[in-house]
């Protein structure tokens, strides 16, 4: 690790690489480089630009499509998706007795 005068051609020599482009859906391109000994299955087939932060892929006729952005949702949300209202009946009255059969609370013929 040292300076020399500009110019110097031994720096060592460069690995051979392969370059590799991506489109995102606006149409942007970005170049990828890798390592010419890599496997083909270890480059990534999709990148997220560093333009636009869209997802890129390889083919420049069919880039991957705009994410749709799905609003927040709670983890009550998500729940409710899961649960019929009386499924969480049910699961609301079991996880009281146990709370009320730890304090002491429940009712003789429960």
């Amino acid at each position: 690790m040292g300076s020399g005068p500009m110019g110097e051609k031994d720096h060592g020599v460069r690995a051979e690489r392969i370059a590799i482009s991506y489109w995102d859906a606006l149409g942007n391109e970005t170049i990828r480089y890798f390592a010419a000994d890599v496997a083909e299955e270890e480059i990534p087939e999709q990148i997220d630009s560093p333009h636009t932060g869209l997802p890129a892929g390889r083919n420049q006729a069919s880039p991957p499509e705009l994410a749709k952005n799905e609003p927040y949702k709670t983890h009550l949300a998500y729940v409710k998706e899961r649960r019929t209202p009386e499924e969480a009946e049910e699961l609301l009255e079991a996880a009281l007795q146990k709370l009320r059969e730890r304090r002491g609370q429940a009712p003789a013929n429960a």
